[in-house]
């Protein structure tokens, strides 16, 4: 490497390494902020982003994660059925205070709060897949198997 992580991306490393996997957090010099321009900038396909959306419990205003392939679109009324509550969208406050995290650049581990997390059946069908690391330019490679694993979350469908 020749030059250090950005303070995010290093506290997202060092949480991956305690995971015991080979997984290596890179900066790049164009965003990676929306799943297409993560797509253009890495040389991958928009499908094999693993893009995190934070979501808020209507009811219980807790915190919700789905982790969701770059050109799928949440139902929302899928969660719901696997939530037992509805969706509400988060603002940008929100997600901070939970995560940790800028929008654009949130990881999907690591966060401040124990966060419900869904992950899209979809990510499964890729041999590799790519993942925000703690800023709007970072991210890291891994397999579907080792994502299920490192956030524990509910596989299922999202559209």
């Amino acid at each position: 490497m020749s030059s250090p992580l950005k303070k995010s991306a290093e506290k997202v490393q060092n949480i991956l390494r305690d995971f015991g996997h080979e997984l290596q957090v890179i900066e790049l010099q164009d965003s990676t902020r929306t799943s297409d321009e993560a797509a253009r900038t890495i040389g991958c396909s928009v499908s094999q982003i693993a893009k995190s959306l934070i979501f808020k419990g209507k009811a219980s205003q807790q915190p919700v994660l789905v982790i969701a392939s770059g050109t799928n679109r949440v139902n929302e009324k899928t969660i719901k059925a696997y939530l037992g509550e509805k969706l509400e969208k988060a603002d940008a406050d929100f997600v901070l205070e939970h995560t940790g995290y800028v929008i654009g650049g949130i990881p999907p581990v690591g966060h401040h709060s124990l966060i419900k997390t869904f992950i899209d059946e979809d990510l499964l069908q890729y041999e590799e897949i790519w993942a925000a690391a703690g800023t709007p330019n970072a991210v890291f490679k891994l397999t579907p198997q080792i994502l299920i694993e490192i956030v524990d979350g509910t596989v299922v469908p999202i559209t």
